[in-house]
This record gives structure tokens, sequence and C-alpha cells, in this order.
């Protein structure tokens, strides 16, 4: 039988330069965007010919894009396993303390050993522990600036937007529109806090999902004459301490955290 080739596969034969010729802003999203029938092989300039002969009509689509991040986390944590907990304690905003480094992700404990081995009260689906063991490895501690912007503004965000705004902006709207009062709750949950005239929003809540990373969320309410709108703010300096792929991947992950409460909730 002919071997099938899923997007791991494909990623692991990639340069991992992310040098963005192929038009993609990352390798891994020129993967998925072969997979996705939306790139084609030839457009990455280091594949080999033999590689995309390889690769041509035997790519195996059935696997789920969780599937395949599950193996990414595997390979995030073989790459901690060589790393200075104490030193990146320091970079990272967290603590090191008994062979242990502990940061905060959404106001709990996320705890790694240099076993990789991970403790924490956290549903640890693979959309959340991607960004966290991403924020590891990339994190440059860039102190926070305190100045917000949209990710459409964001250096690689224009890319990305899009997919942003399908897969984060319009289901949390649609959240809140559904379950005004679930979603002010919500907040509290995460350990958000309340900011205070932000673009004149109805509800605008800072949540600090890692760190260096905080997300703000604000949601206008509808009006006369006027639809309800929500959008997200990031730290400009967001970037330097998260790449683009993996913040995109905590927006998703804290999305589908807040689908699931207000539905749990909304039919108690």
């Amino acid at each position: 039988m002919a071997k099938s080739y899923t997007f791991i596969d494909l990623f692991n034969v990639l340069p991992k330069t992310n040098c963005r010729k192929c038009g993609a802003p990352t390798c891994m999203a020129f993967s998925l965007l072969v997979f996705k029938g939306e790139k084609r092989l030839t457009e990455c300039p280091f594949l080999a010919t033999n590689e995309i002969s390889e690769f041509e009509n035997k790519i195996d689509t059935t696997k789920t894009f969780d599937q395949n991040l599950s193996k990414i986390v595997e390979q995030f944590k073989v790459e901690i396993l060589s790393m200075d907990l104490e030193s990146t304690a320091k970079r990272l905003g967290g603590e090191f303390s008994e062979g242990k480094l502990t940061i905060k992700v959404l106001g709990k404990d996320f705890t790694i050993n240099q076993a990789g081995n991970i403790s924490t009260d956290l549903h640890m689906h693979p959309w959340v522990l991607y960004p966290i063991l991403s924020y590891f490895i990339s994190c440059k501690g860039v102190p926070l600036s305190g100045i917000w912007i949209p990710f459409r503004e964001l250096k690689e965000g224009k890319k990305w937007n899009p997919l942003f705004v399908q897969r984060c902006i319009k289901p949390l709207k649609n959240v809140a529109d559904s379950y005004t009062e679930i979603f002010k709750d919500m907040v509290h949950i995460f350990g958000g806090r309340q900011i205070a005239g932000h673009y004149k929003a109805d509800i605008s809540v800072a949540l600090l999902p890692l760190p260096l990373v905080p997300i703000l969320i604000s949601y206008w309410e509808p009006e006369e004459g006027f639809e309800s709108d929500l959008d997200f703010f990031f730290d400009k300096t967001v970037e330097e301490n998260l790449n683009i792929e993996a913040l995109y991947a905590l927006c998703s992950g804290l999305v589908m955290m807040f689908e699931k409460l207000a539905h749990r909730h909304a039919f108690k």
C-alpha cells in the first residue's frame, strides 16, 4: 500500500526559516494551506524536486488539526528538555523552585520540570498547550508597553487576520450577543479585570493568559441603527513574546472555552 502523508510529515521536511517566500507567514502555516488546497508544494523554493514528487498526490487530509497539534506539542516538549529552567523563568516572568519552573496561565499554576513533566489544574487541550510551550521557547522577555493594538495591526497580523476574524472574533461576538450576562460573568472566571473607557466599549476586560501576553477584549452592545461589535487587542510587544501562530492558537483556545461555558450555563 502506498504511503500517505500528513500535515506534520510535510512540516518536518520544510526549512522552518519562516522566510515567507511562499506567501505564507510561517512554514507551519504553509503546511496547513497545502493540506487545505490553498497552496502548492512548488511555492516553497526550498523543497527539492524529489521531495515534491514524493508528497504530490500522497497527502492525507483525514488527520484533524488537533491530531497534528498533539504531535507538534510533543516536539516542543523535547526542546524544553535542553533548557536551563532557572534562567528561562526570569525571561518568562515565572518562578523557579526545587528544579521546577512555574508560570501563571489564566491565573493558575503551570509547572514543568527538567524531564518535561507538566503539572497544572488547566485542561490541557492541544490548542492551549501549544501556545504555552511556544511561549516557553520563543518568549524574549520584552517588557509590556501598555499600548493596545488590534490583531490586524500586528506585524504578521494582516496575513492572519481573515482567519482570526472567522475563528476568534465572530464566534466570540456570537457568544456575547446571545449570552451577554453570562459573557460578563465568564471574564471573571478567567481572572479578567475591567478596563474603563477603552474606545467607549460597554464591556472591556483584560485577561492575562500568559505573563507577558495580555489580551483585551472589548464588546459594544447593539444600539438602535447599529449592530454589536467585538474586537481583541494586544500589547504592541506581543510578537516579541509569542509568535503569531501561537497567538492565534491561544485566542482560538480561549474562544472555544468561552463557547463551551456559555452553552453549559445557558442550558442549566
